[in-house]
């Protein structure tokens, strides 16, 4: 058995060769104790240090930023107000704020020295927004806050308190973005902002029965600086926090309460919790894309243009239309439209035609991945919850194939001319069985109208008889002994519901138009 070679020749018989305790193995003489432990200890430290370098334990990451490379960002934006103690470790801050209360947020030059030095003595523009933290609610954002403007009219969920702020200049808001606000400052001096929260967590939540937990908010500043143009659209710098905003004292009492609940935690438990910091500092983000809000002159309340023909069914009549009558232009709109029934088997491609021929087209990036099935699922409440509830009970009724219930309904038959077959013939049988002359038999259409005027009246008869509208000149309804009475609103407001008219075509002597007469 070989110890440890090279630590040295025994002192008593000048052998090389060691046990672990530095015994010689010729002669067990002890003198070469110290000589082995310190051999041993030689050893040890470089088998340390060949573990030490294997690459597991190398600090090989390279995400890690070195201190000298990383950059400064060139603003910093503070919120004067405690941050939550009861967020863990590793989680994002939480802010809670009163609503309607004015809050500072202090806008720093964080600019190490001759760092972006363009920028010295400049005014910049910043964009201060209330957005939703979720991605859900971030998807059907504009929905939401169209719901919210249905429910507070007048009102806005951000606004600056003037009097307060210092170092901006030319402070405004956009009547088409009620949670945003605009102003101008110098970089070069100190800018303070107040604003103002005047939408509460818990008025997006889905179900309002008390006591549900509100939704977080975000604020965000976005900054920019002129271009070639003069222009505030070149992005400098992006940064946003969380909040929470409750009614008026709520967050005072909320942050009491995780206050105490922290210090009912034990040492242990307290570790795994951020200390309450007395401000907010911004984190940096991306910037608010430009595209973000969609016109709400055109979302609020959808529209339905005469441009687009793929509505209609083979049925369908046109949405606008002109016709002559007393030498004037009448436009007739569309007050009744039908809606194409979507399939359970429709595919996604016919799901995203189906929205779009239906007025939905603000919702078809939301239902991207939604077969017909899919969307067919969705109950009243869930359409509600997603769209809104303006959109969401049209869409929900589109589903369905709902429509409304008309206002009047007339039965109309084209009058057939001497000479022409019947549409249909009915032989009758005589007692003796035979055959009798044949009776004819006229077949009657529909028509449902929304508006119980003289313009959509005539504009139903002219889809029935596959008339154009423009070569009907008058329409007149046969009164007694004959005479032809000038159709008037008036007339067809007084209508029995399920009236039966025949109606007959009279070619005009002075134009290449007709009139008609409804006996």
């Amino acid at each position: 058995m070989r110890g440890f070679p090279s630590a040295g020749l025994c002192d008593n018989c000048f052998h090389s060769d060691y046990d672990r305790k530095g015994l010689c193995l010729a002669c067990s003489h002890e003198c070469c104790t110290d000589k082995v432990l310190s051999l041993s200890l030689s050893l040890s430290l470089s088998l340390s240090s060949d573990v030490l370098a294997l690459p597991i334990f190398k600090q090989e990451d390279g995400s890690v930023p070195v201190e000298s490379d990383s950059k400064n960002p060139p603003f910093q934006y503070v919120l004067c107000t405690a941050t939550s103690p009861a967020v863990k470790l590793h989680e994002e801050t939480v802010t809670y704020l009163n609503q309607g209360q004015s809050y500072e947020m202090r806008l720093l030059d964080n600019r190490k020295k001759g760092e972006v030095p363009e920028l010295n003595n400049k005014t910049v523009k910043s964009i201060v927004r209330v957005v939703f933290h979720d991605r859900r609610l971030q998807y059907m954002e504009h929905q939401q806050l169209e719901g919210w403007k249905w429910n507070r009219p007048n009102d806005r969920l951000l606004d600056i308190d003037i009097p307060m702020c210092v170092g901006i200049t030319e402070p405004r808001t956009h009547g088409s973005q009620l949670n945003a606000v605009e102003f101008l400052w110098d970089v070069s001096k100190r800018a303070s902002v107040f604003v103002q929260v005047h939408c509460i967590s818990t008025e997006f939540t889905p179900r309002k029965h008390g006591g549900e937990k509100g939704v977080p908010f975000r604020i965000q500043i976005d900054t920019f600086t002129q271009d070639e143009n003069g222009e505030y659209t070149q992005h400098l710098h992006s940064a946003s926090c969380q909040i929470k905003v409750f009614k008026p004292k709520g967050a005072d009492r909320k942050q009491k309460t995780d206050r105490e609940k922290m210090e009912k935690r034990s040492a242990q438990e307290k570790e795994k919790y951020q200390p309450s910091y007395d401000t907010t500092i911004l984190s940096e983000c991306s910037p608010w894309p430009e595209n973000a809000y969609v016109n709400p002159n055109t979302a609020a309340t959808p529209t339905f243009t005469s441009n687009t023909h793929s509505y209609s069914s083979s049925n369908a009549v046109p949405d606008s239309v002109t016709f002559v009558m007393h030498h004037n232009v009448i436009t007739l709109p569309s007050f009744f439209f039908y809606f194409k029934s979507l399939s359970p088997t429709a595919s996604m491609q016919d799901v995203q035609q189906w929205l779009h021929k239906n007025r939905f087209n603000s919702y078809s990036r939301l239902f991207t991945h939604f077969s017909g099935s899919d969307l067919l699922k969705l109950t009243r409440e869930d359409l509600v919850q997603i769209c809104g509830p303006a959109d969401g009970i049209r869409l929900y009724n589109a589903l369905k194939s709902r429509v409304v219930r008309p206002r009047l309904t007339v039965y109309v038959c084209q009058e057939v001319s001497h000479g022409e077959s019947p549409l249909l013939e009915r032989r009758c049988h005589s007692k003796n069985g035979e055959h009798g002359s044949p009776t004819a038999i006229h077949v009657y259409h529909a028509l449902y109208l929304e508006e119980m005027t003289a313009c959509e009246l005539t504009r139903k008869i002219s889809n029935v008889l596959s008339l154009p509208l423009t070569h009907i000149n008058q329409v007149y309804r046969q009164g007694p002994t004959g005479i032809h009475i000038l159709l008037s609103d008036q007339m067809v407001s007084n209508f029995p519901d399920e009236s039966c008219f025949t109606v007959s075509t009279l070619k005009d002597d002075t134009s290449d138009g007709f009139h008609l007469v409804l006996k």
